[in-house]
């Protein structure tokens, strides 16, 4: 049974989708780093591509991702042309093995069709692939037709996210983002028609004018269109990082309390509707890839969020992408101006990020397994290291805290999440963070 905790829940601490987080990023690393790593990966090594398009047909409001509106057609052309020569450029550094590619954004569908065809056809070609990688897509169903599905499903692509986020009308028109069920009904027909049949979705809490019942009818409506995975994401309100965002009165947001509670009735019905729970906001049904990945510990976390992601490294292409590395997170110039004049004069596109030290790495596998597993066995991971548990023991007063609040409960250098602390799973994971001391940095709340 879990309870909200204004104390814990309304902490800001990062989404650890990388460890060090993007807030450790330093111009001090750049396009060298991030050739001399392509050209350490071994030869074959399984490798997954994240592609950004950092263009939408409709901005939303709520919305915290680099993105813009298209403008002149020729600019998605242009942009396209610069992908495909950053990736010509990789590959000539790199002799790994290409096992999966995701397409974010953005929207991916704000190209048109031919445009996604084209791109997909020579990263296929460009890199070393396998026979049949897996590709997925996140898409804006406003934006989705019969025949773009069809052009996705000749492209290969073998899973696609939609972006739903509430099908309450007034919620809609307060995030800037119209869109009925009807649309979304449509779209996930269109993608099974297609041959695409495995469909996620995304939805969301803590929205402008939300409440209990809101998520409630939510969620009984994506319900009915059986999606594989569903993803609910706390909305961060960050205005002044995130300028679109002063669209949205801060004075209809729910209360800490409230947003806690729309957070636990998603798990509930869910979870009683036969969903796995993957992680703390992540949900697929039993036998789906991510719910066999968590049961047999192959989960793993990354700026995707929850993935079981076949690659050993992520390459990011596109304006603002993040490439991960075991000994480097490097991201691209998140500006399409600067990042085309680096590819076009030759270079790679990384222009900030971290070299990860040993410590680095064994703090960010600590996060991530209790993150995937629930629970972390300190001294087996100190050990992979030639190191004592006691390398963690900065950790420890923070672990402590929240031991003593039942939010985890440790036995020696075993860590694990109790069921109250599931939803502040976030919180134990910043106890490991050497850059935090529970105030520094702008994140979102962790719940």
């Amino acid at each position: 049974m879990t309870r909200y905790m204004p104390g814990f829940a309304d902490r800001a601490v990062p989404r650890y989708t990388s460890y060090p987080t993007a807030a450790e990023f330093t111009a001090a690393v750049g396009f060298r780093h991030q050739a001399g790593a392509l050209r350490e990966l071994p030869p074959g090594m399984p490798v997954s591509l994240y592609v950004h398009i950092p263009y939408c047909r409709e901005i939303c409001f709520y919305c915290a991702c680099n993105t813009g509106r298209i403008g002149a057609p020729e600019r998605l052309e242009r942009y396209v042309d610069t992908v495909m020569r950053e990736a010509s450029l990789m590959a000539e550094h790199m002799r790994a093995r290409v096992v999966s590619m995701h397409f974010g954004g953005g929207s991916p569908n704000a190209l048109d069709p031919g445009q996604f065809e084209r791109l997909v056809a020579h990263l296929r070609t460009t890199f070393a692939c396998t026979m049949s990688p897996e590709i997925a897509v996140e898409l804006d169903p406003r934006t989705l037709d019969r025949p773009y599905a069809e052009a996705l499903a000749r492209a290969g692509v073998t899973r696609a996210s939609l972006g739903v986020q509430t099908f309450a009308p007034n919620i809609q028109r307060a995030i800037g983002r119209w869109q009925p069920y009807e649309r979304v009904f449509d779209a996930v027909g269109d993608l099974r028609h297609a041959g695409i049949g495995r469909v996620s979705f995304d939805l969301m809490y803590g929205l402008p004018h939300q409440s209990i019942d809101d998520v409630r009818d939510t969620i009984s409506a994506a319900l009915q269109l059986q999606p594989d995975r569903i993803s609910m994401f706390g909305y961060a309100h960050v205005p002044s990082i995130q300028p679109r965002q002063r669209a949205i009165d801060a004075s209809t947001l729910p209360d800490g309390e409230t947003r806690f509670a729309q957070s636990e009735l998603a798990f509930s019905l869910l979870t009683s509707a036969g969903f796995s729970p993957i992680g703390f906001d992540h949900f697929a049904r039993p036998g789906d890839p991510l719910a066999h990945a968590a049961e047999t510990g192959r989960l793993r976390r990354n700026f995707q969020g929850f993935t079981n992601e076949p690659g050993q490294a992520v390459l990011g292409l596109g304006a603002s992408a993040i490439s991960q590395f075991d000994g480097l997170l490097l991201q691209n110039h998140k500006h399409e101006g600067a990042y085309r004049k680096a590819i076009m004069a030759g270079d790679l596109a990384g222009c900030r990020g971290v070299v990860r030290t040993a410590d680095d790495r064994m703090r960010g596998q600590a996060i991530e397994r209790l993150l995937c597993d629930g629970a972390v066995d300190l001294d087996a991971i100190a050990g992979e290291y030639g190191r004592q548990p006691q390398a963690f023991a900065s950790a420890l007063p923070r672990l402590s805290e929240l031991d003593h609040a039942g939010l985890i409960e440790q036995a020696g250098w075993t860590v694990r999440i109790t069921a109250l602390g599931r939803p502040y799973a976030r919180l134990a994971a910043s106890a490991f963070d050497s850059a935090r001391d529970g105030s520094a940095g702008q994140f979102s709340r962790a719940i």
